[in-house]
């Protein structure tokens, strides 16, 4: 289902999930700031289950709407973006991870208006796309305990990392197909108003 051809429903179970992951989001901040690794472990897990429940809860139960295609992935950058500024924050991991990672968040809000001055919403989301969210949301965990100094921070290392390379890789490969299918709409667009001209 493309984008915006979802129902007008507001108070659905799949939204109520990413409704509460989104109120996950400040707990999480306090939690990294405050030292409390475990806790934010826990948050982070139940983050990234209720990621993959309510995609599933929305087609399982016909429950799309235009909200939760907005909601989602509005979730997961934001879990994503206040993740990595605490893992920044407690040195787990350099400045341009974050980086790499607004730099597309901000190319894919620069076609927003573009798309809406053509009279298209927001891109459905890609599966590129949600691997590579899935992959950071794992990855962050995975860095947290590549903290503890024993055998397990040393797997959890190479993991952790393995899973932010391939996150940011498929998160940029989704954003050019963003951006390519973004094009192809505007072009579409002018076609047809050309000819209707």
């Amino acid at each position: 289902m493309q984008a915006g051809q979802g129902s007008s429903a507001v108070w659905t179970v799949p939204n109520v999930v990413s409704m509460l992951r989104l109120a996950l989001v400040p707990v999480f901040a306090v939690l990294i700031v405050s030292g409390e690794d475990v806790w934010a472990l826990i948050v982070l897990a139940v983050s990234g289950a209720s990621d993959w429940l309510d995609g599933y809860l929305a087609r399982r139960l016909n429950q799309v709407t235009k909200l939760g295609q907005v909601l989602d992935p509005a979730a997961d950058r934001l879990f994503i973006l206040v993740t990595l500024v605490g893992l920044l924050w407690r040195g787990v991991v350099p400045w341009w991870v974050l980086a790499l990672v607004v730099l597309r968040d901000v190319l894919l809000a620069c076609l927003a208006p573009v798309l809406a001055r053509h009279g298209y919403g927001p891109l459905a989301v890609t599966v590129v796309g949600k691997a590579g969210t899935f992959a950071l949301l794992y990855a962050f965990p995975l860095l947290l305990l590549a903290e503890d100094p024993g055998p397990v921070g040393t797997v959890s290392h190479a993991v952790g990392w393995a899973f932010a390379w391939w996150g940011i890789g498929l998160y940029w490969l989704a954003g050019w197909h963003y951006l390519v299918q973004t094009r192809r709409l505007v072009h579409q667009d002018r076609e047809r108003r050309e000819g209707t001209a």
